[in-house]
């Protein structure tokens, strides 16, 4: 699949250093230009917003994301001068190795510096990161750190849109994100089918080659029995089916903690699902809209995934099934035509006939609890907090989502969760044995 940078290219000697140092301007533009597209249809208002304790400021993440350039590269620099020390403790998310993060669940209430301030400060960002990478031969090692600077930019970008999304759905107007026009797919449904994978040895995680997280490695054998898979996600109608049959008053069905999470908030139903006197409705990015039922269900927490499982007598596949599946089927040659952030969706389609959706529309909850591959170790510097540490309690998820960039997402990617949330834009797709 494409890459942000190709510098391992320099050690096959076949481009220049300075061919190098281009590619990773223009990524480096293109991916700190497209934080800054998501967030053009936004007031100071809008920006300001944290809906919950979960979620963040668009001005949080415009920020942090500079932040991140500048604690990590500019500020070992000598001719780099800080923008704002106190930006060094605002904006720093869980680095407890750089100092005490700001309280997460207070980001909203940091009303200044305001946004100007705050693009000034990307601007400043962008400027010296821009001179380092035409005036300086950057080492392997550099070039590394500012691809995973990209790449975790990148994931603020899914994020910026997740938190934006919940901060509007409280607005009692509705108001939409975007005001684009979702195609009608209705007619074109795939119809569920179930594949079967065979059981045998699986190389699972990444082999380093092409960027990836460090919880995406080392690569190892896994032992998989034979099993099937859904041929698709699960669809809006098919959810309906599972609440209006007393889903979520069964309690067989659910798992402990997600039973008395759903008796203590009296939830009948998904998160953005409206019960109107017109019917199902739900809230989008593209505002409040009817029920339809050919599109996956999204924006379930890992119990509802795993209830809904339950009571459709499968399961949910593990991350090594899921993984295995998505090799077998050889998914990657389906990225072009993936419904992820280039495509501006904002929602994720109904499956078209033939289409597996194994990459795009939505995050799958698998049953695997989040934890470290075998020989795992993570760095001893600060770079070592962005993943090992939040190997504990969180379920894994696979396959991204319509708001993840086309060259941010692979077969081996590993994100994470814990297993109440539901904000993030998860689905979900069942296995059986």
């Amino acid at each position: 699949m494409s890459q942000l940078i190709t510098d391992m290219a320099i050690f096959a000697n076949e481009v220049s250093i300075e061919e190098v140092q281009e590619q990773i301007l223009t990524a480096y533009r293109r991916v700190r230009g497209e934080t800054e597209r998501l967030a053009e249809s936004l007031s100071a208002e809008d920006m300001q917003l944290q809906s919950m304790p979960d979620a963040s400021p668009t001005k949080w993440h415009l920020a942090h994301t500079s932040w991140f350039f500048e604690t990590f590269i500019l500020a070992s620099h000598p001719d780099y001068r800080i923008f704002d020390s106190d930006f060094h403790h605002l904006f720093n998310s869980y680095y407890n190795s750089l100092g005490t993060p700001f309280t997460r669940s207070q980001r909203g209430l940091i009303s200044r510096p305001d946004i100007d301030r705050i693009y000034a400060y990307r601007k400043a960002v962008d400027m010296a990161m821009e001179k380092l990478l035409s005036e300086y031969s950057c080492s392997s090692s550099l070039n590394s750190l500012i691809e995973l600077g990209l790449n975790h930019e990148q994931q603020h970008q899914e994020l910026l849109l997740t938190d934006i999304k919940h901060a509007l759905s409280l607005n009692p107007m509705s108001p939409a994100y975007s005001d684009g026009v979702l195609e009608d797919e209705s007619d074109t449904v795939e119809p569920l089918r179930w594949l079967e994978i065979p059981g045998g040895c699986y190389g699972i995680g990444s082999d380093g080659e092409d960027f990836h997280f460090d919880n995406e490695g080392p690569t190892h054998q896994q032992l998989l029995q034979a099993f099937s898979i859904s041929s698709r996600l699960v669809t809006n109608a098919e959810y309906l089916a599972f609440i209006e049959d007393g889903g979520y008053q069964q309690h067989r069905l659910w798992l402990s903690d997600g039973w008395a999470l759903v008796q203590k908030h009296a939830q009948r139903h998904p998160m953005y699902w409206r019960d109107t006197e017109d019917g199902w409705q739900q809230f989008t990015l593209h505002g409040l809209q009817p029920l339809n039922g050919t599109e996956p269900v999204h924006h379930l927490s890992f119990y509802e995934a795993d209830a809904f499982a339950t009571w459709a007598d499968k399961r949910l596949p593990t991350e090594f099934e899921w993984e295995a599946a998505a090799c077998h089927l050889r998914q990657l040659d389906q990225l072009a035509t993936a419904n992820l952030l280039e495509k501006r969706f904002l929602q994720p389609l109904p499956a078209r006939r033939g289409q597996t959706q194994f990459l795009g529309d939505l995050w799958e909850w698998t049953s695997s609890a989040y934890l470290p591959y075998p020989g795992f170790k993570a760095r001893k510097d600060a770079v070592g907090e962005y993943n090992g540490k939040f190997m504990c309690n969180q379920k894994v998820l696979r396959g991204g989502s319509f708001a993840t960039p086309s060259d941010h997402i692979r077969i081996s990617y590993r994100n994470f969760f814990y297993p109440h949330q539901a904000w993030q834009f998860t689905g979900v797709r069942l296995a059986g044995d």
